[in-house]
């Protein structure tokens, strides 16, 4: 038994009914060995996991990296749009790539930019859009809903949008969330998986492989064994649990 995930064993046996879970890695095109080393830990596992690409950040070895474990079987992947090359326009306040500074026409050129880079890459990709730092303008939902994107995943604090016409499924579990400005240790992940595993779910869990030491990966190698085994507990892709 792992001690960290012993709220969360307890809040799924508690369940009437199975809670999804769904596993987003965000900035693809950063560090390519540790993508690689994320989807070893995924891959004994089964489980599916979206991963957001940054579009102007991707390379050559990201896109053979991806391709071939989805070709071969050995993961369980969809890619999907993350902004476009993950720089802040703010010149104040919190960093965003779609934020405020830029305009409805400006936030359009980038989103289809950015869905034509990924697609000449990957060829047809889920109509998923994942901001870069979990945060957007008011008005970038619309602009989504104009280029007939389906589904707009942020960290649930954002809140909802509200377009007609657009899915939103946020992340409710940040892999390095923070309490009063503090990084959460492995104690306090287990008690955020379990309080949102006591909720009607999904379970969305943020991962940046970037920043993940063996520790991390191991301890989520764990969180996958316990999901995957869990008769409460289920798993599938941000796009099919946003559309169920």
């Amino acid at each position: 038994m792992t001690d960290w995930l012993d709220p969360l064993r307890a809040a799924l046996d508690a369940r009437p009914t199975p809670v999804p879970f769904f596993f987003r890695d965000d900035d693809a095109g950063w560090d390519d060995p540790a993508l690689e080393a994320l989807l070893d830990v995924f891959e004994p596992h089964g489980l599916p996991l979206d991963v957001a690409a940054i579009p102007l950040a991707v390379t050559g070895r990201t896109v053979e990296l991806l391709t071939t474990r989805q070709d071969r079987g050995r993961n369980d992947l969809r890619v999907h749009q993350h902004g476009l090359a993950h720089v802040n326009h703010e010149p104040e306040g919190r960093k965003c790539e779609f934020g405020v500074s830029r305009s409805p026409e400006q936030q359009r050129d980038d989103l289809a930019r950015g869905r034509d880079v990924l697609r000449g890459l990957f060829g047809d990709l889920p109509a998923v859009f994942t901001p870069p730092w979990n945060r957007c303008a008011p008005w970038t939902a619309e602009v989504l809903r104009e280029l007939s994107f389906a589904v707009l995943s942020r960290d649930v604090s954002a809140g909802t949008a509200g377009v007609r016409g657009l899915l939103e499924l946020p992340i409710t579990v940040d892999w390095f969330a923070k309490r009063q400005k503090v990084p959460v240790d492995r104690v306090g992940r287990g008690e955020l998986l379990a309080e949102a595993a006591g909720g009607p779910g999904p379970v969305g869990l943020m991962l940046h492989h970037e920043v993940m030491s063996p520790e991390d990966r191991a301890d989520l190698g764990a969180l996958l064994t316990l999901v995957a085994a869990h008769p409460a507990a289920s798993a599938g892709h941000l796009d099919e649990l946003a559309h169920a």
